[in-house]
């Protein structure tokens, strides 16, 4: 009785998720935001609680999960009838960069550091930070990357120009502390680093938010 049981509330709740999904719409799986992230999560919890507690009914799961489905599909309608409700419930993009410049305010609401950034910027096929003219956090955690004009893809070939090698920009300074072990491994000592900063009128590491080296631009560094 209880394989019965459980195979009944099972296959219920397998094609009442299914519909939910078909209904709220692909969204929910791809173009995730922090809220649908949760409401998939509770729904999940509703079925998970339900099956494996004999003293819940199958009315009481096909209830829950329905009432639960309607509440998403409200919000996804209200969402896309409302501009209002679109805010409060799917978020807005962050500008994280402006015009070539990282802005600090900007990460700091949404929870991040340098690091990040530079990581999200990496799994866009962004190595440097120079080559970015606005970069948008949208609201499921993805970025968003608008590259200057001459960093933006060309077809070398269409101009018949030869190849050049490729360099990885490495980040010497960040939040105005040094990354010695990245100097070491240019070659470079406290001095250079001293004299490239002094060319730039920065006296001292701590008024230095990043710095990057790319072999052949040299030196880009942004200030607090």
């Amino acid at each position: 009785m209880k394989i019965m049981y459980l195979t009944t509330e099972l296959i219920i709740g397998f094609f009442l998720l299914f519909i939910i999904v078909k209904f709220v719409g692909k969204k929910i799986i791809n173009q995730i935001t922090p809220f649908t992230f949760i409401a998939s999560i509770v729904m999940g919890e509703l079925l998970g609680n339900a099956v494996y507690d004999h003293q819940i009914g199958t009315f009481y799961v096909i209830y829950s999960i329905t009432l639960w489905g309607s509440l998403l599909f409200i919000v996804e309608y209200l969402s896309q009838k409302y501009l209002m409700f679109r805010g409060i419930f799917e978020g807005k993009p962050s500008a994280l960069i402006k015009n070539g410049i990282v802005d600090r305010e900007e990460l700091k609401k949404n929870r991040m550091n340098i690091n990040q950034l530079q990581s999200l910027l990496r799994q866009s096929e962004t190595f440097s930070i120079r080559e970015v003219a606005f970069c948008y956090l949208e609201a499921n955690g993805s970025i968003s990357v608008l590259k200057k004009t001459k960093y933006q893809k060309t077809t070398q070939e269409d101009f018949n120009m030869p190849a050049k090698p490729v360099y990885v920009p490495v980040t010497l300074i960040r939040d105005g502390k040094v990354l010695w072990d990245e100097l070491k491994d240019l070659n470079f000592d406290e001095s250079w680093l001293k004299t490239q900063l002094t060319s730039q009128d920065i006296s001292d590491y701590k008024n230095v938010f990043v710095a990057e080296w790319l072999e052949g631009e040299g030196l880009f560094v942004q200030k607090k």
